[in-house]
């Protein structure tokens, strides 16, 4: 945080806190239903610590801070300002038991509290600048310079250079915000295929699901159809180991019955 920041919240907090300082609230309370009297001692106590900020700024070394301390009196010179109308309306208020002489040298007070407040010194008044001048005599001249004199009119116009740079911007500006619609478009694209995908997705478990019923069903046709099969080999193997045993039973009764009728011969 800096100095400045500082002093800002400083300031802040004093205000804040301010109806806690007892003998200021006491101060106030003095002047009873008088809010004029009330108003203008508030102004005066304001315009007080405007001038002794003031002193402090001129006697400031550090070039920061002093234009701090000034900024903050010109907003200090600004509320006090926007205060007189206030204060006018409430001196031009008759009060009970005051005497027309009062009320004229109250609408005296508020004519001169503009000039005093416009008095204080805020770093933006005249300065004096001195000139060496070249005359015979070498004295040394001083003229009171403006502000407004010293920079002109043309210092805080736009330059030919702030423009370009201006116009720079807002093409880099532009471009980028094009960049950047061409990016979340094509977020939402990709966004949109995803949910297509899984949309698909989902309507595909079902054919899947489906597809492994009817592949269980067919293996375990398959596995059924394996064992019949089996089966009916080893029946027809044994079929045929009966058949070939009874061709051989008949071929050994005809060898015997030729022996026996050739030994009978």
């Amino acid at each position: 945080m800096s100095l400045i920041d500082i002093m800002f919240r400083v300031d802040a907090i004093c205000k804040k806190y301010e109806k806690y300082d007892i003998d200021k609230q006491r101060e106030l309370n003095a002047y009873g239903d008088d809010a004029f009297a009330s108003l203008l001692a508030s102004l005066d106590s304001q315009i007080e610590a405007a001038l002794r900020k003031s002193e402090k700024a001129s006697m400031e070394t550090n070039r920061a801070t002093v234009v701090a301390m000034n900024a903050e009196i010109r907003r200090m010179k600004v509320r006090l300002m926007e205060e007189v109308p206030k204060l006018e309306k409430l001196a031009k208020k008759k009060v009970k038991g005051l005497s027309r002489e009062e009320l004229i040298a109250r609408c005296d007070v508020v004519l001169a509290l503009p000039e005093r407040i416009q008095e204080i010194p805020d770093g933006t008044s005249t300065t004096l600048l001195s000139n060496a001048s070249t005359s015979a005599t070498n004295k040394i001249k001083f003229d009171t310079v403006s502000v407004d004199r010293i920079f002109g009119d043309s210092y805080f116009q736009r330059s030919e250079e702030s423009s370009q740079f201006r116009s720079e911007y807002e093409m880099r500006k532009i471009k980028q915000d094009e960049g950047l619609n061409v990016i979340s478009e094509g977020l939402d694209t990709l966004k949109n295929l995803a949910h297509e995908m899984n949309e698909e997705l989902d309507k595909q478990v079902p054919l899947m699901d489906e597809i492994e019923d009817k592949v269980d069903k067919v293996t375990s046709d398959i596995r059924n159809t394996n064992v019949k099969l089996r089966q009916t080999l080893l029946k027809v193997r044994s079929t045929r180991n009966f058949i070939i045993d009874i061709i051989l039973l008949c071929i050994i009764l005809g060898i015997a019955s030729y022996l026996y009728n050739l030994l009978d011969d």
